[in-house]
């Protein structure tokens, strides 16, 4: 029988830098390497567990015998248990047998640095490697910076890979392949310029929708290989598309594979369950207190970013991990040591993995879902914020979505809530969603929001969306939306692909598409999107027509665009809007055009400013507004 053999990778100095959280490659040394040692090849296992007894290494190769491989302890205290066992290859099974010095308790454990493993239900890991793959994204990686900069366009499409199409006649997922094949030219000619998938890392249960992981280095394998999507990515960024991955450092499920209670203690949750279990989730909770599982997390964020090319994190549920009162009533909370209801801790670990991540890598971004009034989540750290790229703007869809319910008839009396987002609207770097959490649990789809009959409602849709493009920040809206979704969102069956045989959904799809290329084709949309140099105030207080407009700036005043909103059926004919200066504005996109299904009033003729003051600025235009409906103008000044 082949023993293990003692061999470590580990270095006095990443003993240091892991006991003391500072390791952030912790994927080169933990988990299933394979390698050669004294001439033989095998694979090489290191797992840490502290509070094991001992630790044995069971899978297809020795018919999981917990007695045949047995791994040795490091003598470092560091709980770090490890060996090299000859013959074994890639595609082995395997998990960690564990029997705790806490009442000899036994477990069985997936390896929590795996990079790949078994299709759910099963749940062993397989010893892989990511060398056999060669990328053809060099040219993306070379100008990722110049594309995926705060000036550049954000136009994100969110996708869960599992619903956006299936193999009807197989009744299946789409593979990563299929979706290479697939999913990157439909985004790509539809103009998106990033795509975020819902989390990919493994999960054991498919209605969690990814976000109860239990492989944080494994995509999942419901769809393939980890080269298989690597090419997925890899196909996007050569069609120039970002690619941000949903990524949850905020908590874990209790499965009996998983990271919970993982060498017989809490070694990854926090054993105060105050801190360490989640009761909205049913799931635990990080300890973010503890040196190693920061360097974990990190280690984990830095693996999507190097290995798999990735543009960006979005990370999931950030509110819950920076309060300790989060979904929590009187008594089941303690404050922290300064009497707040802050997580130093977490708000630490964030300000550490946002540093770590910017200062390794050119041209990606963080993104924040975070819901409170929480100061500085954009804010660099070394001006004491959290330090990530963007954070959702939950607030303006909060307020949008509900305004957009109401009956035009009554949207005059609720102007406030359509123009007060712009009164926070540069406090951080906002991206607007409109995700998939707003189309689930009888919230109904977008388009099922609108009010009217079948016109206003698509007309609603478009009005909603190109407020949204033309409102200060980024954008992204969920998979399905692009062409008026009808039904809510099912995760386990495919979108409503079949709308399209139909007029109304054909044309907010070409419409949609030709917002995406007028948002990217104007800087003024997108160079200043985060700064109050980027956006004036026309007027925002005509309640009784409840009609707002602004100027949107780039760079280049040649290049800024007057934008005005309609949002009621009433069209306006010679409606005065005030102006800065002299110039002209010619009409350049308009969600009421007929080619949309809107009813085509339209203001052909560039408009010349007249020197007549009006609502406190000197100049002012007479347009023609149609009705439920964003017009926008560039705004060509004289010379």
């Amino acid at each position: 029988m082949t023993k293990v053999k003692p061999f470590s990778l580990f270095t006095d100095f990443d003993i240091n830098l892991f006991k003391s959280g500072k390791h952030y490659n912790l994927f080169e040394k933990f988990g299933s390497h394979i390698c050669t040692v004294d001439g033989e090849t095998g694979v090489y296992f290191a797992v840490w567990a502290p509070s094991a007894k001992s630790v044995a290494v069971i899978g297809d190769f020795n018919y999981w015998n917990g007695s045949e491989h047995e791994l040795f302890v490091r003598w470092d205290s560091s709980g770090i248990w490890e060996g090299f066992i000859p013959k074994l290859g890639k595609g082995s099974l395997y998990k960690y047998a564990i029997i705790s010095h806490n009442n000899d308790i036994k477990t069985e454990k997936a390896d929590p640095y795996a990079i790949r493993a078994e299709q759910p239900p099963k749940t062993a890991s397989i010893v892989w490697e990511h060398t056999d793959y060669t990328w053809n994204d060099k040219d993306w990686m070379s100008y990722r910076s110049q594309k995926n900069g705060l000036d550049k366009p954000y136009a994100v499409y969110e996708v869960h890979l599992g619903s956006w199409k299936r193999n009807l006649e197989a009744g299946r997922f789409l593979s990563y392949t299929e979706l290479a094949n697939s999913l990157v030219p439909y985004l790509k000619d539809m103009n998106y310029t990033h795509v975020e998938f819902m989390p990919i890392m493994e999960y054991p249960y498919d209605p969690s929708w990814g976000y109860q992981i239990t492989g944080y280095f494994a995509p999942t394998s419901r769809y393939g290989t980890p080269q298989d999507f690597m090419a997925l990515i890899d196909a996007f960024h050569q069609a120039d598309i970002g690619v941000i991955l949903d990524w949850v450092p905020s908590h874990f499920p209790s499965d009996a594979h998983g990271l919970g209670f993982f060498d017989g203690s809490n070694l990854y949750e926090h054993p105060d369950p105050k801190k360490g279990y989640h009761p909205d989730w049913e799931s635990l909770i990080f300890n973010y207190e503890r040196a190693e599982v920061r360097s974990f997390l990190i280690s984990n964020a830095i693996y999507w970013l190097k290995y798999y090319h990735v543009d960006g994190l979005r990370v999931d549920a950030v509110a819950s991990m920076i309060y300790l009162d989060y979904s929590r009533q009187d008594g089941e909370w303690e404050p922290n040591e300064f009497g707040g209801n802050e997580n130093l801790a977490a708000i630490s670990f964030l300000k550490e993995c946002n540093e770590a991540i910017y200062n390794t890598f050119e041209g990606v971004q963080t993104i924040a879902e975070e819901s409170t009034a929480f100061t500085g989540v954009t804010n660099k750290v070394e001006y004491g914020g959290l330090g990530f790229g963007m954070k959702w703007m939950m607030g303006w869809m909060h307020d949008t979505l509900n305004y957009f319910k109401k009956d035009p008839i009554y949207r005059s009396y609720h102007q406030n809530d359509i123009t007060f987002s712009l009164a926070y609207a540069f406090s951080e770097h906002f991206m607007l969603p409109i995700s998939h959490d707003e189309v689930v649990y009888g919230k109904n789809s977008v388009l099922g929001r609108m009010p009217g009959d079948e016109w206003q409602r698509f007309a609603n849709l478009r009005l909603l969306f190109a407020y949204m493009y033309t409102h200060p920040g980024s954008n992204l809206m969920f998979m399905g939306t692009e062409f008026g979704q009808y039904n809510e969102w099912n995760f386990q069956s495919s979108l409503d692909w079949n709308l399209l045989d139909f007029i109304p959904h054909q044309q907010t799809q070409l419409f949609i598409k030709s917002l995406n290329i007028f948002y990217k084709n104007n800087p003024a949309l997108y160079e200043k999107a985060f700064s109050q140099d980027g956006f004036e105030w026309i007027s925002y207080d005509d309640h009784k027509n409840a009609v707002m407009s602004y100027i949107r700036k780039g760079h280049d005043t040649q290049n800024d665009v007057v934008v005005v909103c309609n949002f009621t059926p009433a069209m306006h004919q010679n409606y005065s809007i005030s102006l800065p200066r002299t110039g002209s504005l010619i009409e350049t996109f308009n969600s009421d055009h007929s080619d949309f299904g809107g009813s085509g009033v339209n203001n052909p003729k560039a408009i010349k400013a007249k020197k007549k003051s009006w609502n406190g600025k000197p100049y002012s235009a007479s347009i023609t507004i149609p009705p439920l409906a964003v017009t926008v103008f560039t705004y060509i000044s004289k010379k």
